[in-house]
């Protein structure tokens, strides 16, 4: 299996300097490679304390100078925001920098603020995404770029160290970005929000269904991010680790909009509208519950087997990406949950 840490580089409530947020992320980035983690991730978010890193590709080239074996993943380019030829010229360029440990992740983005910073409609998002991923990967493979605007097909220097073929990761959560997911011929991934029942039905199983139409092979086991806090001290775990989960949870409705109206009337969306009008129905502290419940805290034999459990609903075998820092959480608590993580669970989950 693989086991790797997603920074997601939150300000929670704007508490703190922002460049101390920074060097806390990046001391994440160093002790997950010396712990010996497969892979490192940076989220693509803008404008917020909520998530803060608008370059992923930049600061992974950061960590890649400063760490010799873990591989680096964007976890996730949002590509409606982005110039394909430039992604995947500057994912070229990461994969020589760092001797071939690039990885890379698509997401669409689900924020209304983001895209209207950006003046992108969230109308145009399902295209746009479809589009600029198949140009980045088709380049990636090719070692050039082409489009159908009228341009000159234009080689990407340098190119990248081998073929992304095997290197593909995308965000699904609603049934068509996971089977468009397979489409791209990327592993399927997912952030905990939901209970994984209702992934396996609403996008795993589809996933699954259109990999094997498409590919001559079993699909890949899905890459399972999910918000992990890990301590000795059972119920001191248990305490924490629930309230650092609902503090992310309030922030993730707020920057999201999650039980706003606007989805009903935003193309491409529509599976949205239909989770914010449960939201408004359920209310947010039911909410928040239900998404400790899918989270994952506890000690580190707590967290072996919640991962064990997951696995026995997904009905495969699954990967995990751990958010260790987020909320309140304060970095030596994010470093000490780490260090659980990667001496007391990762061993026995490998």
């Amino acid at each position: 299996m693989e086991f790797g840490v997603l920074s997601i580089f939150q300000n929670y409530g704007d508490r703190r300097d922002d460049g101390d947020v920074m060097r806390s992320e990046l001391e994440i980035a160093l002790a997950a490679d010396a712990l010996g983690f497969d892979s490192y991730w940076a989220t693509e978010h803008h404008f917020f304390g909520y998530s803060m890193c608008p370059d992923n590709v930049q600061w992974l080239a950061q960590v890649g100078a400063s760490t010799k074996q873990i591989k680096l993943g964007t976890g996730a380019i949002i590509m409606p925001w982005n110039d394909p030829y430039r992604i995947a010229a500057k994912m070229a360029l990461l994969d020589q920098q760092t001797g071939g440990r690039a990885l890379l992740g698509f997401g669409r983005g689900l924020s209304r603020k983001e895209y209207e910073r950006f003046g992108i409609s969230m109308d145009e998002a399902r295209e746009r995404f479809d589009r600029g991923t198949r140009l980045v990967v088709d380049a990636l493979n090719r070692g050039y770029y082409e489009d159908d605007s009228g341009r000159p097909r234009a080689d990407l220097r340098p190119k990248p160290t081998a073929s992304f073929g095997n290197r593909l990761y995308s965000i699904g959560v609603s049934p068509e970005s996971a089977s468009q997911a397979a489409v791209l011929g990327a592993k399927l991934m997912v952030l905990a929000q939901q209970p994984w029942e209702v992934f396996r039905e609403m996008a795993l199983e589809p996933y699954q269904e259109k990999w094997r139409s498409l590919h001559d092979s079993e699909p890949p086991t899905p890459f399972c991010g999910q918000l992990v806090f890990c301590h000795e001290d059972g119920e001191r775990a248990r305490e924490l680790g629930e309230r650092y989960v609902k503090e992310y949870f309030m922030t993730v409705a707020e920057h999201y909009e999650i039980g706003g109206d606007h989805f009903k009337d935003t193309k491409g969306y529509e599976f949205y509208n239909n989770a914010a009008e449960f939201i408004q129905a359920a209310g947010l502290e039911t909410m928040a519950d239900m998404y400790a419940g899918v989270n994952t805290f506890g000690t580190p034999d707590e967290i072996v087997e919640k991962i064990h459990a997951q696995r026995e609903i997904l009905g495969c075998e699954s990967d995990v990406l751990a958010i260790v820092g987020y909320g309140s959480m304060s970095p030596e608590e994010a470093q000490h949950s780490l260090q659980l993580l990667g001496s007391k669970v990762l061993p026995r989950l490998r």
